[in-house]
């Protein structure tokens, strides 16, 4: 469906602390199984990446993990995935995430899904790549109640505002709380025009 045939999610190792954050993540992952769609994501078997992770496998969806070796144990790499890629440093998980990916997803996370994300919105300003981006905007509290990334996207306004980015580079994020909302949204974006002049990190 639409231009891009698999889709990575950056989020949390953990569960958070609200339960609602698991059954989002679960709802995402049965979503892009739901529409032939590959899913890239961090590779761990427990927190919101196993509940992304499981909802797709049980929906018969290819489920491609990609893992630092140091956090193999710790994040507890996930042996049920089609396919899992054990690598050696963050950044090769992230460029090989990129790689393997047309669109992607920020769930709610910490700095570690910050740091995919943001990395990940870098390259594509900087011309590395034309791929949608989107941010799983998660009711904080439940239905009605604001969203997990309300607070960065006033923060990114003001970025705007202040004159340190462009509206056509903030305009790149796309953003829902519901998953397939978000997965059209991704779906209908146009390619990213970004500054062209970059060369891909080696």
């Amino acid at each position: 469906m639409g231009r891009y045939e698999s889709v990575a999610v950056y989020c949390a190792s953990s569960d958070g602390l609200s339960p609602h954050w698991r059954a989002a993540l679960a709802e995402l992952g049965g979503a892009i199984a739901r529409r032939g769609l590959t899913l890239v994501y961090g590779g761990g078997r427990v927190g919101l990446m196993g509940a992304v992770a499981d909802a797709a496998l049980a929906e018969g969806g290819k489920v491609i993990g990609v893992i630092p070796r140091a956090m193999v144990e710790a994040e507890r790499a996930h042996t049920g995935v089609s396919d899992l890629r054990v690598v050696d440093t963050m950044h090769q998980r992230k460029q090989l995430m990129v790689d393997l990916s047309g669109a992607f997803i920020a769930a709610p996370g910490g700095f570690g899904t910050l740091d995919e994300l943001f990395e990940t919105i870098t390259w594509a300003q900087l011309g590395i790549h034309g791929k949608p981006i989107g941010l799983l905007n998660t009711p904080l509290h439940g239905p009605g109640s604001p969203g997990f990334y309300d607070g960065l996207a006033a923060f990114l306004d003001t970025t705007v505002a202040s004159g340190f980015i462009q509206p056509r580079f903030r305009a790149l994020i796309q953003s829902a709380a519901a998953p397939d909302a978000l997965l059209d949204l991704l779906a209908r974006a146009q390619p990213v025009q970004g500054a062209g002049w970059a060369r891909r990190p080696g």
